[in-house]
Order: structure tokens, then C-alpha cells, then sequence
């Protein structure tokens, strides 16, 4: 009984936490009331005291499991791409897959809490940078063993800030503007770049 009772806490938990880092990729994390949360996930206002002392642990928890949820979406699935440029490639294409199948009503946390948490000093804010920083270093990383391979010639720091510069702009512009040119472009100009610098353009798709 006592572990019945601890595999319903876990997924009321983990209810809770997949419905915190939906909402909060629209409102922002601030945004988060146990009312709007209660509701979404489908539990009681209760339940909420007993897996989070206060608002904030809550915010960090929701950064972790965003976290999580990028990997699975994003990371994992460029791991069935052979190192080098064609895993470069397909870390940038996951995505925007990620972004364009709408698995986030409001596209991309990460986006949102930056742009949240970036004049507010904390522990969410250092969280999210935290996030953002393995994200970029996994990136830099990809493009690092590209070149150790000879299937680039780059800066691994410069290409990755291009790439991700690139990738976040495609959050906005599929929103406010025409979206699937957004994508079109975001996909077309990562491609393009790394074939440039590519000694072996061939490794990549034409288009």
C-alpha cells in the first residue's frame, strides 16, 4: 500500500511538472499559480504542498524537467546520426521539429525564461543558465568533433552561438510571421553555413 502510494505521488508530480513547463513556455514560470496548475495537471491545490516547499523549489523543478524534455526531443534523436557535421545538422533539425510539431503551446521554455530570468538574480535564474550553458557546450562540443574529423573547418564556439542564434530566432518569427518560411529559412540557413565550411559537402543534404 505504502508503494501504491508513492507511485501515484510520483505521477502527480510528474503531472504537475509537465504541466508547469507548458504553461510557463507561454506565461513565463512567474506566470504559475496553483489554481492554473491544479487545473491543468488535474489534481488538488493540496497535493501541491507535498512535493514542493514554496513557488520557487517549483521553478526549479520545472527548469529540470525542461531539461529532460529536451533531451528526449532534442538531443536523443540526433544521437542515431554518426558524429561529425551530419549530427551538427541534426541536433538543429530535432529542434525544430521539437518546435514545429508543438509539443510546447508556447514553442520553446528556454526561450521564455531567458528572456524572464535575465535581469533576476537567483537560484532560477542560475538554473536557466545552467540549462542553456550545457546546451551551447553540447553544441560547441558536436561541432568540435565535426572538425577533429575533417568535416569542418570553424571556430566550434562561433558556429555553435550561429546555430543557436539561429534556432531561437525561429520561435518568434513562426509566430508572428509567415510559418513555414520561418522554418524554411532557420533550416536552409544552418545547412548552407555548414556546407560552406564543409571540405566534403556531400556528407550533407543539398536541400
Amino acid at each position: 500500500m505504502a508503494d501504491g502510494r508513492k507511485v501515484r505521488g510520483q505521477r502527480s508530480r510528474e503531472a504537475i511538472l509537465e504541466s508547469a513547463v507548458a504553461l510557463a513556455s507561454v506565461d513565463g514560470l512567474g506566470g504559475l499559480t496553483l489554481g492554473r496548475l491544479a487545473e491543468a495537471a488535474g489534481v488538488s491545490k493540496s497535493g501541491f504542498f507535498a512535493h514542493w516547499r514554496d513557488k520557487e523549489q517549483l521553478q526549479l523543478e520545472a527548469v529540470e524537467w525542461a531539461r529532460r524534455q529536451w533531451v528526449e526531443h532534442v538531443v536523443t534523436p540526433a544521437l542515431a546520426v554518426p558524429k561529425g557535421v551530419r549530427r551538427v545538422l541534426a541536433l538543429h533539425e530535432a529542434r525544430l521539429a521539437f518546435y514545429e510539431e508543438g509539443v510546447l503551446p508556447g514553442g520553446c521554455f528556454f526561450f521564455v525564461a531567458q528572456v524572464e530570468f535575465d535581469d533576476r538574480p537567483g537560484p532560477v535564474k542560475d538554473r536557466v543558465a545552467e540549462a542553456m550553458n550545457d546546451w551551447l557546450g553540447y553544441l560547441e562540443k558536436s561541432v568540435q568533433e565535426a572538425v577533429d574529423r575533417g568535416e569542418l573547418r570553424a571556430d566550434p564556439a562561433q558556429l555553435a552561438y550561429e546555430i543557436e542564434a539561429l534556432g531561437e530566432a525561429v520561435v518568434t518569427h513562426s509566430r508572428l510571421r509567415d510559418r513555414p518560411q520561418a522554418f524554411s529559412h532557420a533550416r536552409r540557413a544552418v545547412l548552407d553555413r555548414l556546407r560552406a565550411l564543409s571540405p566534403d559537402p556531400s556528407l550533407l543534404p543539398e536541400d
